[in-house]
């Protein structure tokens, strides 16, 4: 039997975690092992990651494979490892990402259980002893929280824990634009489409996974940053749209100038009297900045960089 689940694991330049995730991928329990396999897709400009997945793979429980896409981008990676990928479900999981050992058959679970075409799981990040300042915003700013109880859900998540039905993706052989190599928010692009399209999206909640980000994200000037970009999303996804939605794009700015005004002013006092979450009514300004700010000279570029 062919692998009916590619559990894919994208990574540049990250040993330790690759090493923790791909330990993960392969200790999975409740799977039939004839039908999931794992590819591990590299974007380093060298294959850096080839000998220690190759090395995996002697003794896996699932057939492993190794890929390497040196032209660097994180759309031109996803696509890459799909195109590679044997299965009619996609598994994602980063490479900062460790997945307990139920993790895939939760999702597979909710995945039959609610006829879904896109399954996300919580996300728990993990910040070492050593981050204290704005340790709780830090550590919030890197998981992902939902209800209790599985089931359809009106939005999305990123595609680090999801598990995609590969019929239900659109464009072919690049479901993940390319436009968004350097900037990242390819995934949200694509399931914002789908969700346009009528995609069915499903919360799991057994299906969770710890983060360990690096070190180097773990400031708030890197989470202030991810967040600006962040709330440039729903004016780009408007912007982008095909006709574009000009009346979206120009409400998002609006709703952005607003939440920038109120939660900016909101920080300011914030910040003055030490208050504990000050971080997070900034993170909320940055969002609200992004949505008006997010054309031409305001996109910065987290992906894409070969060294």
């Amino acid at each position: 039997m062919g692998a009916n689940v590619s559990l894919v694991i994208p990574t540049q330049r990250r040993p330790a975690g690759l090493a923790i995730a791909l330990r993960s991928a392969l200790a999975q329990t409740g799977v039939d092992p004839a039908t999931v396999e794992v590819i591990v897709a590299d974007n380093d400009q060298q294959p850096s990651a080839r000998l220690a997945v190759e090395s995996a793979a002697r003794h896996a429980p699932f057939p492993v494979t190794y890929i390497h896409e040196p032209v660097a981008g994180v759309a031109n990676v996803r696509n890459t490892a799909l195109r590679a990928a044997k299965g009619s479900l996609i598994a994602f999981l980063d490479d900062d990402q460790e997945a307990p050992a139920g993790w895939l058959a939760a999702l597979l679970e909710a995945a039959r259980t609610h006829s879904a075409d896109v399954v996300f799981g919580p996300v728990q990040a993990r910040a070492p002893a050593t981050v204290t300042t704005h340790r709780a915003y830090l550590e919030r700013f890197f998981s992902r929280e939902g209800p209790a109880m599985a089931g359809p859900m009106p939005g999305y998540f990123g595609c680090g824990n999801s598990l995609l039905r590969r019929a239900a993706l659109p464009g072919g052989d690049t479901p993940f634009d390319l436009g968004r190599n350097s900037i990242g928010g390819e995934d949200d692009l694509l399931f914002g489409n789908m969700q346009a399209a009528g995609a069915r999206f499903v919360w799991a909640p057994d299906a969770m996974v710890w983060e360990d980000p690096v070190p180097e994200r773990l400031t708030l000037r890197y989470t202030l940053l991810r967040a600006f970009v962040y709330g440039q999303g729903p004016s780009e996804h408007c912007a982008s749209s095909t006709p574009p939605d000009r009346l979206g794009v120009a409400r998002w700015m609006v709703i952005g100038l607003g939440q920038a005004a109120v939660y900016g002013a909101l920080a300011a006092v914030k910040w003055i009297v030490r208050a504990p979450d000050r971080a997070q009514a900034l993170d909320r300004a940055a969002r609200g900045l992004g949505k008006t700010l997010w054309f031409g000279p305001f996109k910065i570029n987290f992906y894409g960089r070969s060294a």
